[in-house]
């Protein structure tokens, strides 16, 4: 690949039963931003100043990959050996980690990312992009020889899809890389760690090292990897993709696949499983289980919060059961809560991408754990900023800023939630 490829974050030629009380929570209408849609996708800044003030701490440690993204927007998907033209491209950077990170940049914290890339164009834009953006590249690894990972990113205008095709970077990164010494410092200060379970070798070294130093841990679960297992039971919390749960557990479903995944999982405090524009299901483990606790098929519960979603909003909502034992059959019980998160209802004229979208919801999820919001403010928040995300071509040019006013009642934990309940 020629140097004048890359040009970040710029359009560019794209080389070759029962339960007794159910709730519902209606979050009030956002407010529609004054400034351009146009120009806040394109402002890349290093955030220093906010009308809102950041958390006092403001580290989050990432360990993944970062890619350069070649997007391409077509009509309609090409057939087999089919010639067609883009409607639009675009060259960025990419990558579930990088992106993720930038997210929490572009909301006021200070990530610090540890990767991979080499000595060569595409390693080097990766590398200034996340800086412009304001992530913490020091730990990066820079490779004099090998290439740096990129990936050929199809938009399919018609199905609202992406095809993604992935060329890894060389060499890969191990642990030794770093020095060990150099490698935990990055933990230094950290309020939490994440992992998008890539670069297991050197993730997993950080994570033993985050649990000796009681950081908590999110692990990023897209599908089975190698070293993926021993992520997650040091985890306090998993995020998954649709298709993880019910590969990594054999179970029939995914809710029976969430409560499975809680019962192997004892350290986890919650999983949520993103559904694209289903939304998400969230289950949270509860401690201090008492003897009267109701106890009902996880399949009966999710139906009855499904029959809850009212179809005519199109804000992100959600539903939550009360507290209960929730049996799957011939896997277990546990004691916990299901909350059914719902996506924003996207006019078509306004959906142009999802690259990115589950990123972006992470990175949403990361932030409100180190704001302690709540779940039911968590879900909602998350699913805002994912949405905002799919509202330009790539993973990253649709990010909001902290001071988006969509994001404004998140941010000032001052959102007003009606509450209505009904007997079953």
């Amino acid at each position: 690949m020629s140097s004048s490829h890359w040009f970040p974050c710029t359009t560019s030629p794209i080389p070759c039963s029962s339960i007794s009380r159910h709730y519902f929570i209606r979050l009030p209408a956002l407010p529609t931003p004054a400034i351009s849609t146009n120009s806040a996708r394109n402002l890349r800044v290093k955030l220093t100043s906010d009308s809102l003030t950041p958390p006092e701490n403001r580290i989050v440690v990432g360990c993944g990959i970062a890619v350069v993204d070649y997007l391409a927007a077509v009509a309609a998907y090409p057939k087999p050996d089919e010639k067609i033209r883009t409607t639009s491209s675009k060259v960025q950077g990419g990558g579930n980690a990088g992106n993720a990170l930038t997210c929490l940049a572009r909301l006021g914290l200070n990530p610090r990312l540890i990767s991979k890339v080499a000595d060569d164009t595409q390693g080097r834009g990766i590398l200034d992009e996340l800086k412009a953006d304001g992530v913490d590249t020091s730990f990066f690894v820079v490779s004099k020889e090998g290439n740096s990972p990129f990936t050929y990113i199809i938009v399919d205008n018609q199905m609202k899809t992406r095809t993604c095709i992935q060329t890894l970077g060389y060499p890969p990164m191990k642990p030794d890389d770093l020095s060990r010494a150099r490698l935990l410092s990055a933990l230094d200060g950290a309020r939490i760690f994440y992992s998008d379970g890539r670069l297991h070798e050197t993730a997993l070294i950080l994570a033993q090292e985050a649990v000796r130093r009681r950081i908590p841990i999110l692990i990023e679960a897209e599908r089975v990897r190698e070293g993926l297992d021993d992520l997650l039971k040091l985890a306090d919390y998993a995020i998954c993709s649709a298709k993880f749960p019910q590969a990594w557990t054999e179970a029939p479903s995914v809710p029976s696949a969430l409560v499975s995944i809680l019962l192997r999982l004892p350290n986890i405090k919650f999983v949520i499983v993103t559904l694209g524009e289903e939304g998400c299901i969230m289950l949270e483990r509860s401690v201090g289980e008492g003897p009267q606790t109701e106890e009902i098929d996880v399949e009966i519960l999710i139906e009855s919060l499904k029959q809850k979603k009212d179809e005519s909003v199109a804000i992100p909502t959600y539903i939550l059961s009360p507290v209960t034992r929730l049996r799957a059959n011939g896997i277990g019980t546990v004691c916990g809560r299901l909350l059914l998160g719902t996506a924003e209802k996207i006019p078509p004229s306004e959906l142009i991408d999802t690259t990115g979208a589950g990123d972006a919801f992470i990175g949403a999820v990361v932030y409100a754990l180190c704001t302690d919001m709540q779940p039911e403010t968590m879900l909602p928040f998350a699913a805002q900023v994912a949405a905002a995300n799919c509202r330009a071509l790539g993973a990253r040019t649709g990010l909001p800023l902290r001071s988006d006013p969509r994001l404004a009642s998140f941010l000032h934990q001052s959102s007003k939630v009606r509450v209505t309940s009904s007997a079953m």
